[in-house]
């Protein structure tokens, strides 16, 4: 699977998790993409059946995104062995270390976060 349909679907899952789920194009805003070529990456999704386009809101044309249970299963069997892992290594610190490195990593992004909204946005403007 390609990083960008995976970033993708987690962008799907977790606006049907808070109860709003994703147009096309709110989608391509949130992965960074053009429409078209977000709309390359969604028939990609809809063939591997990874997600569904649907229409319902009253007015037909809005196409909503939702996540199939496919996918639910697949992200299920890969993330449940990588969370007991996870765990068992984090079981090796206490909790003043895991709350010190918490401190570290959340200055650090948001460091990051600010140096990056600082700089001048991208051009998105279709190439010359």
């Amino acid at each position: 699977m390609h990083g960008t349909d995976a970033v993708a679907i987690v962008e799907i899952i977790n606006a049907e998790g808070r109860g709003l789920p994703l147009r096309p194009a709110h989608l391509a805003e949130r992965i960074g993409l053009t429409t078209g070529a977000t709309s390359i990456l969604l028939n990609r999704l809809e063939k591997a059946g990874h997600v569904v386009r649907t229409h319902e809101h009253r007015d037909r044309r809005v196409v909503t995104l939702r996540s199939t249970p496919g996918i639910h299963a697949a992200a299920t069997a890969f993330y449940e062995p990588l969370s007991r892992l996870l765990g068992t290594v984090l079981g090796d610190y206490s909790a003043a270390d895991l709350e010190r490195t918490d401190s570290v990593v959340s200055r650090l992004r948001s460091t990051m976060h600010t140096h990056m909204s600082e700089l001048d946005p991208p051009d998105r403007s279709p190439a010359s």
